[in-house]
């Protein structure tokens, strides 16, 4: 379903039909009640008897509608083109899980059918039919349809904007982590180590390869209760799994029938491409990717690094916010049935922020902005373990900036690193 919702056939597609059953509706109710053409007035058609003029007012709105529909397309590839070579290939997920462009085809393409649909009404023989409401619905659409066409042009031209397309990004990104992780972050809370049991022999092997997209944890759960096994995933969501390696390892696994080994191996959704289904790295890395192209030499476009470092901090602070999904499933309490590695906070930092350091080094203007991104991140989280790390990696920015620039350039670094370090001295102690 995500995967379906995400494209530009299911949307497109069923508007389009309904538009074009909507006309066949119309048009098939008009002919059987041969008087209701009689409640209109006779301006659109000053002889109901002929259907000529439904005719030519249909079929001119279906050749202009595909005409109109190849110029759409045009714009759409175009855009597509631009943005990949641009920005990056990896943001064209969003472009095709754009909802304005899904109704704008399906719109445009229902606008079609509904005239197609609505034309074998309009007929002389055996007895002249002229659907009048149909025809005026479709003179409706027409007209809507040039509305919409100026709107999508407006909106393409505003997606092409990089500042749009990360703030984009990012609100995706933040809306799949508070989807995927509800409760407030706990700075109290131990450090969880995942159990390690040497009972864990048994493996069960990708059988094609991919990117694991989707971890159904519900599911491994009830199946691991069913065949009275314990499951540890051994790669989490974003990871590459080649064919033959082993997904996961399984405690008894004679108890697992190749029907079985199938059941276990549904639960996970693997792709050639990575999603933001639950990869919040996927969505931070468009973003990184963006952002090191800008600083390229042959771009050397620091201010949308800028932007892209702002909008990093943004999804930083949200999941710092968050509390991680439990990595070990009981059922009941106190059964251990599942283990599923997820991404924690150090990790995605270092996703977020480490490759732009390292492009950074000669710039003062991004690596002031990475302290203070994470500052930022620093003040809005009362947990002092993720302040020290927030630390240590503006220790690292200010070390890479030190060989590359002046003295006098890196004052200012040396100063917003003492406010970060001021805020971490605020924070409360380590829970014991």
């Amino acid at each position: 379903m995500y995967n379906l919702r995400g494209g530009f056939l299911v949307r497109p597609l069923a508007i389009a039909l309904a538009l074009g059953c909507l006309g066949a509706l119309l048009s098939s109710l008009e002919e059987s009640i041969p008087h209701i053409s009689t409640w209109t007035p006779t301006v659109l058609f000053p002889s109901r008897a002929d259907p000529q003029v439904a005719q030519i007012i249909l079929g001119a709105i279906a050749a202009s509608i595909m005409t109109v529909v190849s110029i759409v397309f045009a714009i759409l590839l175009m855009t597509l083109t631009l943005a990949s070579m641009q920005f990056s290939p990896r943001i064209i997920v969003s472009f095709v899980k754009d909802r304005a462009t899904q109704w704008t085809l399906g719109i445009f393409l229902g606008t079609f059918l509904y005239c197609m649909a609505a034309l074998p009404t309009a007929h002389s023989r055996p007895y002249p039919v002229a659907p009048v409401f149909t025809t005026m619905g479709a003179m409706l659409l027409a007209v809507a349809c040039v509305g919409w066409l100026l709107f999508f042009i407006h909106h393409i031209s505003r997606a092409i904007s990089v500042n749009h397309i990360v703030d984009k990004i990012a609100a995706e990104t933040v809306a799949m982590i508070d989807d995927m992780m509800p409760w407030p972050h706990r700075p109290d809370s131990p450090l969880r180590d995942l159990p390690v049991f040497p009972s864990w022999e048994t493996p069960v092997e990708s059988q094609v390869s991919g990117y694991i997209r989707f971890i159904d944890g519900r599911r491994l759960v009830a199946l691991a209760k069913s065949y009275r096994i314990k499951i540890n995933v051994l790669r989490r969501v974003g990871h590459f799994v080649p064919a033959g390696v082993p997904l996961l390892m399984v405690t008894k696994g004679e108890r697992l029938s190749p029907e079985g080994r199938a059941d276990l191996l549904a639960a996970f959704d693997l792709g050639p491409t990575r999603t933001l289904q639950q990869d919040v790295e996927f969505g931070v890395l468009q973003i990184v990717d963006i952002a090191l192209k800008a600083i390229s030499p042959a771009v050397n476009d620091p201010t949308t690094a800028i932007s892209c470092v702002d909008q990093l901090s943004r999804i930083m602070i949200r999941f710092a916010a968050r509390e991680i999904p439990e990595s070990v499933l009981y059922d009941p309490p106190g059964t251990l049935r599942v283990v599923i590695p997820w991404m924690g906070f150090d990790r995605l930092l270092e996703s977020a922020f480490e490759q732009i350091r390292l492009y950074a080094k000669s710039d003062v203007a991004v690596s002031l902005r990475l302290l203070r991104a994470l500052g930022d991140i620093a003040a809005s989280t009362p947990d002092s373990r993720y302040r020290r790390l927030l630390v240590e990696r503006g220790s690292r920015i200010v070390s890479g900036c030190v060989e590359k620039l002046a003295e006098d350039e890196v004052a200012a670094l040396h100063v917003r690193m003492g406010a970060l370090r001021a805020i971490q001295e605020q924070s409360t102690p380590d829970p014991v």
